[in-house]
C-alpha cells in the first residue's frame, strides 16, 4: 500500500478552509500514486486554540459523527478523489465533547477514535475503547497525540492486530521538563525564506525532530507495526509546530519525512513482509503475561496535563 502523511498550516476554527486544503493535499497524494493519507490531529477545526473555549464556545466548535457538515464534506472529498482519508475534528455526543479522528471512504467513516487522554480543553471527555480496522487489505490502528506517549497503548493496538498505526499529533516546541525543549522564537519562523538553515536547526533539534527520535520509532520497532505521524506546520493558535510528519517503518527506520515549511505530503510504500521479520514481532511472541499481567493491570491514577499547560495554569 502506498500511504501518504501530510502537514498544513491551519486556521483556527476555519473548518471551510481547512477542509479546502485537506482537498488539495488528497488530490496531490491521489495524483501521486498514495493510496490513502493521513491528516494530523483535530485538522478540520485546528487545535491548540481550543484551550481556552468555555463550554458554549467548544459544543459550538463541535458536530455529529458521521452526520456533520464536516464529516459530510470530508466524504465527499473522499468519494470524489476515490482516496481514504483520515483527519480528526470536535466531535459531541450525548452530551459529551471528544477529541476525534476518523477513516472515511466514499462509502462512510470506517473507523473513529476517540483520544484517550485529552487535555486541551477541560469539557473534552476521555476516550474508553481502542480502535482498529480494516482498509485496503491492512489490519489499521489509531492512537492521538498523548495516547503514543503511553506504551501500554501502542502495545494493545498491536495486539489487537493492528499492522500500521495512524498518529495524528499537534506536538513539540513546547516547554518541557527536559532539558533544551521549549518553544522557538517567532522571528526564525518570520524569517524562513531568507534564513531556512536557522529554522531547520530548531525544528529539528531537541524541541522538535530529536525528542520525536527519542520514541517515535521505538513504538514502532517495539511493537512490529509501521507508523503514520502526522504534525501540522507553521502556527497551530499561537504555538509555532515543526511538521516532521513522517512514516515509519517495523524496523524503526523513517521511510520519508516532510521537511518543507509549506503545505505538502510524503508518500511511501509499506509491504507486510516486514512485520515477521521485525524485532517487536518477535518480541510479542516471546511474552509471559502471567509475569505482569497483575503489575499493569493494576490500579493507578492516571496524569497526562504536560509541563506547559501545568504552567499555564499556574498564571492564571
Amino acid at each position: 500500500m502506498n500511504i501518504a502523511v501530510a502537514q498544513f498550516q491551519p486556521k483556527d476554527g476555519d473548518k471551510t478552509y481547512n477542509l479546502s486544503i485537506i482537498r488539495k493535499l488528497a488530490e496531490k497524494a491521489k495524483s501521486n500514486g498514495a493510496d490513502l493519507i493521513s491528516f494530523h490531529e483535530m485538522s478540520i477545526t485546528a487545535y491548540t486554540f481550543t484551550k481556552d473555549l468555555s463550554l458554549e464556545q467548544i459544543t459550538d466548535l463541535a458536530e455529529d459523527v458521521p452526520n456533520g457538515k464536516s464529516t459530510m464534506e470530508l466524504l465527499a472529498i473522499s468519494n470524489d478523489l476515490d482516496i481514504p482519508i483520515l483527519a480528526g475534528l470536535v466531535e459531541k455526543s450525548d452530551g459529551k465533547i471528544y477529541n476525534t479522528y476518523i477513516c472515511v471512504t466514499g462509502d462512510g467513516v470506517v473507523a473513529k477514535h476517540r483520544k484517550i487522554h485529552p487535555f486541551i480543553n477541560k469539557h473534552m471527555s476521555a476516550g474508553g475503547e481502542y480502535c482498529v480496522f480494516d482498509i485496503l487489505g491492512w489490519k489499521c490502528g489509531i492512537l492521538t497525540c498523548y495516547d503514543n506517549n503511553v506504551i501500554e497503548n501502542v502495545r494493545a493496538t498491536s495486539l489487537l492486530g493492528a499492522e500500521i498505526i495512524f498518529a495524528p499529533h499537534v506536538t513539540c516546541c513546547t516547554p518541557s521538563a527536559m532539558p533544551h525543549r521549549g518553544y522557538v522564537d517567532d522571528k526564525y519562523w518570520q524569517n524562513r525564506e531568507n534564513d531556512p538553515v536557522s529554522l531547520r536547526m530548531e525544528f529539528d533539534g531537541p524541541k522538535g525532530r530529536r525528542w520525536l527520535m527519542r520514541w517515535l520509532p521505538a513504538r514502532a520497532y517495539d511493537n512490529g507495526v509501521y507508523y503514520a505521524f502526522t504534525n501540522p506546520i507553521g502556527y497551530d493558535g499561537e504555538q509555532l509546530k515543526n511538521g516532521n510528519s513522517m512514516i515509519i517503518d517495523p524496523y524503526g527506520e523513517v521511510l520519508s519525512e516532510i521537511k518543507s515549511f509549506e503545505d505538502e505530503i510524503t508518500i511511501s510504500k509499506i509491504t507486510k513482509d516486514k512485520i515477521q521479520l521485525s524485532g517487536g514481532w518477535r518480541y510479542k511472541n516471546a511474552r509471559r503475561p502471567e509475569l505482569y499481567k497483575d503489575i499493569i493491570g493494576g490500579s493507578h491514577k492516571s496524569d497526562t496535563t504536560p509541563v506547559w499547560m501545568k504552567e499555564k495554569n499556574a498564571k492564571d
